[in-house]
């Protein structure tokens, strides 16, 4: 993923905490949800309790059992637990005569317009349906970040400097060594490099014919130059790891302008040999029992107010190894 794309993505996560805190500042301070004829089977146990304690009185001076079953029968499956709370603290006969009118009267079952004042949708179902909503949206915006992201570069002919670089590689015709009297390499590699990649460091396994791993190779960015973005690379790593071997063998692949730069060259020269990276130059790095010839198939200089020839906009090497008798 390049730098370009990594900063919409942050953009677009950023995006969806700063509007969750919005919704959150709106939702629980300055609009909170307030709820309205909500029945007591809604309340909390100890409100349940309080408001079974004055439908008891409340039939202790009316005395009207369909009235008392009524309103028992607006807690529902909560009604037994709260009359048996309260029942050590009211006057025995009281609560005897409202458990025989409740016994005696069917309790009616509320309907559901009578749970939410009419509106035919109790509030808990309304919140479902809202929290619902609200996570498809969240799932919506996050789906459309993600093909922004990843596709509306292509349909818009934009591409990352990263693929560019892997279809170039793709188009570059790998050197022939049969058709040179010469012995074909086990494992042949084409990378490349365009401004832009700031991440730039392409690795490669290397295998025998019969498929046992015998060590990795690649090449990366070793040094760049100037300031800004994006990166002004002036010097790559070339290496080889042999499994047989106890250390990486690397090279160091200097522009012309740092190559000649001593100041460069020894902040350098404890990564490798220095060897001046320019288009037909070919390096051989051996290990133990590896040998990799990387060639410069093409490498082309940036323009700018930087020195001549001291970063490339485009740089390819071929990488190809062969087994060590």
């Amino acid at each position: 993923m390049n730098e370009d794309t990594r900063k919409l993505l942050l953009t677009g996560l950023v995006g969806i905490l700063v509007g969750a805190a919005i919704g959150l500042l709106l939702g629980w301070s300055l609009w909170p949800v307030q709820w309205i004829n909500a029945t007591p089977v809604d309340l909390r146990t100890d409100l349940q309790q309080d408001y079974m304690k004055m439908a008891v009185d409340s039939f202790r001076v009316n005395g009207d059992a369909n009235l008392a079953a009524y309103r028992y029968g607006l807690l529902g499956v909560d009604g037994p637990a709260a009359l048996a709370a309260v029942a050590p603290s009211e006057d025995p006969n009281v609560l005897a005569a409202f458990q025989q009118a409740i016994a005696a009267v069917p309790t009616p079952v509320p309907t559901q317009a009578q749970t939410n004042g009419g509106t035919g949708t109790s509030m808990s179902t309304i919140g479902t349906i809202l929290i619902g909503l609200g996570v498809l949206a969240i799932f919506a915006v996050i789906a459309g970040a993600v093909f922004y992201l990843f596709r509306s570069g292509r349909g818009s002919g934009e591409r990352s400097a990263a693929s560019k670089a892997t279809e170039y590689s793709r188009s570059v015709q790998k050197t022939d060594y049969v058709a040179m009297g010469e012995e074909p390499p086990i494992a042949q590699f084409v990378t490349t490099y365009m401004v832009g990649d700031d991440l730039f460091d392409d690795s490669f396994s290397i295998d025998s014919p019969a498929g046992e791993f015998l060590g990795e190779c690649g090449v990366g960015i070793s040094e760049t130059i100037g300031v800004g973005d994006p990166k002004r690379v002036t010097a790559f790593e070339v290496w080889i790891f042999d499994k047989n071997d106890i250390q990486t063998v690397t090279k160091v692949l200097m522009s012309p302008h740092a190559f000649n730069d001593p100041a460069m060259r020894a902040k350098l020269e404890s990564k490798g040999e220095l060897i001046e990276l320019v288009p037909g130059k070919q390096v051989v790095l051996e290990t133990a029992t590896l040998q990799l010839s990387a060639a410069v198939a093409d490498a082309q200089f940036g323009e700018g107010p930087l020195p001549p020839q001291s970063f490339y906009e485009r740089m390819t090497l071929e990488l190809a190894i062969w087994t060590k008798a």
